[in-house]
């Protein structure tokens, strides 16, 4: 999986391509410890349009990376779920957790 980040106004956008599961776990962390780092960013995107698959470690990524924006005082959304992903967010009720967009 490549994660492409941008910063722009004050977001940071994860541009994610490929498989999200375990094996991405330290690409993934290092993009979003970047971020979370960078004092200009209040808010992260990530966005998945390019995701073609995700399983339960990249969810609990996902719900770890949460935690620490909050922990920060930034915020976390995810943006063009679609297809089996965006299935897989909401079966798991992350509509409800994250702004999803």
């Amino acid at each position: 999986m490549r994660v492409n980040v941008t910063h722009d106004k004050g977001q940071a956008r994860l541009a994610m391509e490929g498989r999200f599961d375990f094996g991405c776990r330290l690409d993934f962390g290092a993009a979003c410890d970047s971020a979370l780092a960078a004092a200009d960013v209040r808010e992260m995107v990530i966005d998945l349009r390019r995701v073609a698959y995700l399983d339960s470690a990249a969810l609990g990524m996902l719900l770890l990376l949460r935690d620490k924006a909050t922990a920060a005082n930034k915020t976390v959304s995810l943006a063009n779920g679609q297809g089996v992903v965006g299935e897989v967010l909401r079966v798991d009720k992350f509509d409800r957790l994250f702004n999803m967009n």
